[in-house]
């Protein structure tokens, strides 16, 4: 498709070119067809000769003119088609960003069905404009600018310890973040912009790395007891166990 997107834009600046040369032609020829004679005293002859070129201008010029409308109906289809390869790329783009970074619910009843697939947790915010910050779910978030004309807001975060901050995000524009203690990125999606007040939601990963690691092996789980056994050192117990040492 990018592909496809520059052949047609290559196409529509050489058209481009040529339909600005034709016009340029044009304006000479019917420059030079609409020139006075200066010259006094001249012959009929001549005057008829002149009248012949004058004529023999003007059809030049008319073809010129077709040629030109002509090409500028090409140049409109040109650029028709590369509008509609532009939108079809932009979508495809789109798309496949939503299939990377996963839904955006932009109501309330879109993030139910969110939760209720089970793969992350949500966590709804009203939050105001103000220096102080508001703990969201896993990281603690600020507002400092809400833009209701433009929709779109300034956003200061607290992530692991450390402060950042994002400005003029727009409404429904995910934000992704990576945390040290998550298996995957938070996401922050804002889908109502009001004065001085914004309202969305935090996603996150319902299971941490650890959490995940233990569920995937808890079908092949053994007791401590084994562990100890297999170890082959029965004499000590293990750091923080109030197991008793084996015998």
């Amino acid at each position: 498709m990018q592909g496809q997107l520059n052949a047609v834009t290559s196409k529509l600046n050489d058209m481009n070119a040529a339909q600005a040369q034709a016009q340029a032609q044009a304006q000479t020829q019917a420059a030079s067809a609409n020139q006075p004679d200066k010259k006094t005293g001249a012959s009929a002859a001549h005057s008829s000769g002149a009248r012949r070129t004058t004529g023999t201008a003007d059809k030049r010029y008319k073809a010129l003119q077709s040629q030109l409308a002509e090409q500028q109906k090409q140049l409109k289809d040109t650029q028709d088609l590369v509008a509609k390869n532009r939108a079809d790329l932009e979508g495809n783009i789109s798309s496949t960003r939503d299939e990377l970074n996963g839904s955006i619910a932009k109501t309330h009843e879109e993030l139910v069905v969110l939760e209720k697939r089970g793969e992350r947790s949500y966590t709804e915010f009203d939050l105001m404009k103000a220096k102080q910050f508001q703990r969201v779910g896993p990281i603690t978030l600020s507002l400092r600018k809400a833009d209701t004309k433009h929709k779109n807001y300034d956003i200061e975060m607290i992530v692991d310890d450390n402060q950042m901050g994002k400005k003029k995000v727009n409404l429904y524009e995910p934000i992704w973040i990576h945390t040290e203690n998550e298996s995957q990125p938070v996401q922050i999606v804002v889908n109502r912009i009001e004065k001085n007040l914004i309202h969305g939601y935090v996603s996150a990963p319902k299971y941490k790395p650890s959490e995940l690691a233990t569920s995937g092996s808890a079908s092949t789980l053994t007791p401590v007891a084994a562990h100890v056994a297999a170890s082959g050192d029965g004499s000590q117990a293990q750091p923080g166990s109030n197991q008793q040492p084996q015998q």
